[in-house]
């Protein structure tokens, strides 16, 4: 009786476990997020700092992986939104502002966000940073490794609806895989979470 509980026990245990492993590393929703939908989105320029080559890259990705989902009615991200930044100087200073005190003092400025909003054309706006993306040895095995943190702020109200943090690998042992395309397929599996 004793081992068939143990034994019971551990076949649970190893479920969670195989759960627990095949999600998203981080995901808050936040309970605004309930009566959220937005029609309108946009996808500020990913934050590569770290990782100057994902530069562009991103922001297309996250584009073509929002437009295969239809979600959304317009997408305003990767070259547009950059153009659209580059030649409204309303827009970038609203951003340049906005991010600043996001990203340096954890504040969003509602009066800011909902300026982007709307030079943006958008109800919400993703803020997307790259954490990973290089070839590098995991575990005594060669890996293209990315990953992404993700930040959904409610244009209007400026408040966060939703972030999660996450990274992919795939292995290789001679032809490297494209970091882009480990990168789509994280994409695809931090947004089917995302609030829409």
């Amino acid at each position: 009786m004793l081992a068939r509980r143990t034994s019971m026990f551990a076949i649970i245990a190893l479920m969670f476990f195989i759960v627990g492993c095949a999600g998203v590393r981080y995901s808050e929703v936040s309970p605004d997020a309930a009566a959220f939908h937005p029609k309108t989105i946009a996808v500020l320029p990913a934050d590569v700092t770290l990782f100057p080559k994902a530069k562009g890259i991103v922001d297309n990705l996250f584009v073509e992986v929002l437009s295969e989902r239809k979600w959304f009615k317009s997408i305003n991200g990767g070259r547009r939104i950059a153009g659209q930044i580059d030649q409204d100087q309303r827009l970038r200073r609203a951003v340049t502002d906005y991010l600043a005190k996001f990203m340096n003092l954890g504040f969003s400025d509602q009066a800011l966000s909902d300026q982007i909003g709307s030079l943006a054309d958008a109800e919400a706006f993703l803020i997307p940073q790259v954490d990973y993306w290089n070839y590098t040895i995991q575990d005594d095995k060669k890996v293209a490794k990315a990953g992404i943190s993700i930040t959904m702020i409610d244009a209007k109200t400026g408040k966060t609806v939703w972030k999660a943090t996450h990274s992919k690998t795939s292995q290789y042992l001679v032809l490297k895989p494209d970091i882009a395309g480990v990168a789509k397929d994280l994409i695809y599996e931090m947004t089917a979470m995302m609030p829409h």
